[in-house]
């Protein structure tokens, strides 16, 4: 099957014609298409993402906008974060899904291009949340800086919108190669000899994922050294802290101060959730990374029988993503989980409650050094 390049503009189409006729010459081999067992299967738990997704997510942004003390800097980049991933539920995952099950392309050459411009678009969006969550709990746990307020969110997330923008344009207005799907269930960037295409398939997958894979895995290391010395530190002077306040007080029995507990108790977790969500984006999205860069670079792999399998496997895990996020956020984070229970109705109230934490709003930026003769905040 002779692949489409819509990229081919009127001066180009016979240089574009000659390398698709080398290409099918060099690999002839049809590309092996799934079992329709298998994609349906494929399709159905996509259309079961969607929904997910969709409803977790819409309910973050919900909370956000209707409980004005939910209006925090990391809450705002947390809603921004969901938008884009119902974007990417609404506006994807359904063309697909559809492509899946009938192995063809039923929606133009030119809505291809804005499939794969939106595409990169909010997943370079998301990226950008997620990489600015990273920079702001490196700042307040390692530098001690809490600088980020919701104004400064803002103009981040306006910032953060406009780059992706730009970055994600180019596919659109036809400066760089975009298959129409018949070896891949979405368009996507395809094998291409051109120097400028390739330049530009390395910086899309260079932002997307090794640019913020790189400063997010740093700060989460300077972290984790960060939080492992303050607990060691808190451990060794705790106990002498609070025989020198016995001393002072003429106090018998006390215990060990409750509020350096719930202070640390609340950083960890904190640090912890967004860790997870590190995590869960390095392993949807890695794969993606790997097959994207094969796809533009390798004709063996891109001409492969195997190439429609191997990227409708990394497409999913990719939008595994948008179904992660408010998973987590139902898991980890106890506001959030008691907004989803005011959300549900009553009838579906059947879940037991789960033990909640401190209630008390801890800043921060709140870091706790002890000695042996003082514990300040």
């Amino acid at each position: 099957r002779v692949v489409t390049m819509t990229a081919c503009n009127n001066s180009l189409f016979q240089a574009c014609t000659l390398q698709e006729s080398n290409a099918s010459s060099l690999f002839s081999a049809e590309y092996t298409v799934m079992p329709i067992t298998l994609r349906i299967l494929l399709a159905a738990i996509m259309i079961f993402m969607i929904t997910v997704g969709f409803l977790g997510n819409a309910i973050v942004c919900l909370i956000v906008y209707q409980k004005p003390a939910m209006r925090s800097a990391i809450n705002l980049l947390l809603a921004t974060l969901a938008f884009s991933d119902i974007m990417l539920s609404l506006l994807c995952m359904p063309f697909t899904a559809v492509t899946i099950i009938t192995v063809d392309w039923h929606f133009g050459a030119h809505f291809c291009r804005v499939s794969v411009m939106l595409y990169w678009f909010f997943v370079l969006e998301g990226v950008s949340i997620l990489l600015i969550i990273s920079v702001d709990r490196f700042l307040i746990i390692v530098q001690r800086q809490d600088k980020l307020n919701p104004h400064r969110a803002k103009i981040m997330i306006t910032t953060s919108w406009l780059l992706s923008f730009c970055i994600s344009f180019p596919s659109v207005v036809g400066w760089t190669v975009v298959e129409v799907p018949t070896r891949a269930p979405q368009c996507v960037l395809g094998y291409t000899e051109s120097l400028a295409d390739r330049v530009y398939a390395v910086l899309l997958v260079v932002a997307v994922f090794f640019i913020p894979f790189g400063i997010m895995l740093y700060s989460y290391l300077c972290i984790l050294n960060t939080v492992r010395r303050n607990a060691v530190r808190i451990h060794n002077h705790a106990d002498s802290l609070c025989l020198n306040q016995v001393n002072k007080l003429g106090l018998t029995g006390m215990q060990r101060p409750p509020q350096m507990n719930v202070d640390m108790s609340f950083k960890t977790r904190a640090f912890t959730t967004i860790l997870i969500l590190f995590v869960g984006f390095s392993i949807c999205w890695l794969p993606h990374t790997v097959v994207s860069l094969l796809a533009v670079f390798s004709s063996r792999f891109y001409f492969s029988p195997s190439f429609y399998a191997v990227s409708a496997c990394a497409l999913w895990l990719s939008y595994l993503k948008t179904v992660f996020n408010p998973i987590i956020y139902c898991w980890r984070i106890k506001k959030f989980r008691e907004a989803c229970l005011e959300f549900m109705p009553k009838t579906f109230k059947i879940l037991p409650r789960m033990p909640g934490r401190s209630r008390r709003r801890i800043r921060p930026s709140n870091i706790y050094v002890c000695s042996e003769l003082q514990s300040a905040v």
